[in-house]
């Protein structure tokens, strides 16, 4: 089930969001041009290596060295698939939220989320010397968010069964809670290269941070 669009206008234009793709996307073309050896390095120093975020927390005092990179990383990506992919994602269901929140706070948001998703990820994997990049843990906080503010929404899917193929209309809380639960086999399983733990983790915290920051505004349902 792919998402393709959702039926959920919004007020402001999304300029964060617009602002967060277009960044993702000029830091992909920067990777594209760089050669095998000098991407690995880039990678290397930019994406979140558990293994040293660890270190760093038991070393001597001052600021850890590779800390930043818990923010970089959510700017680098594996593949044009992989950036498409958490672009679309972030494109149709980050509007709305940014719509809620403002943009002020939706940039918090967003920033806050994916280091939920950074640090759950290194949690589960403190010895791994595995570079994790990617927009996906901060997106997760997003796809948890939205699930709270507007479960009613009808999103467009793409499903395909055998030779068919077909456009349908389902609730989102439909389509991001059977997002969130295809995480948990992966994540209790093998890694397969995804970071699943991150998704959980960031999924979670966007779902609970969402009511700390909209409580005093209580949000309309959506009626389709």
């Amino acid at each position: 089930m792919i998402p393709l669009r959702d039926e959920n206008p919004t007020r402001r234009t999304p300029f964060i969001t617009v602002a967060l793709i277009s960044a993702n996307v000029v830091v992909f073309g920067y990777q594209f041009l760089l050669a095998p050896p000098e991407l690995q390095r880039f990678v290397t120093a930019y994406g979140a290596v558990p293994a040293l975020l660890t270190r760093d927390l038991f070393s001597l005092p001052g600021l850890p060295v590779h800390w930043p990179a818990l923010v970089s990383s959510m700017f680098l990506h594996g593949g044009i698939m992989h950036l498409l992919g958490n672009m679309l994602y972030l494109w149709i269901f980050g509007n709305n939220v940014e719509d809620y929140l403002g943009h002020g706070k939706f940039l918090l948001f967003y920033v806050l989320c994916g280091l939920a998703a950074a640090l759950t990820h290194t949690i589960a994997n403190v010895t791994s010397t595995v570079p994790m990049i990617g927009a996906s843990g901060a997106i997760s906080g997003i796809l948890g968010a939205y699930m709270i503010l507007y479960p009613r929404a009808r999103v467009a899917v793409l499903i395909w069964l055998f030779i068919v193929v077909r456009v349908i209309y389902v609730p989102a809380f439909l389509v991001l809670g059977l997002w969130f639960v295809m995480q948990i086999p992966g994540a209790l399983g093998d890694a397969d290269g995804i970071a699943w733990f991150a998704h959980i983790g960031g999924f979670v915290f966007g779902l609970l941070m969402i009511r700390l920051l909209g409580w005093r505004r209580p949000v309309q349902p959506y009626y389709p």
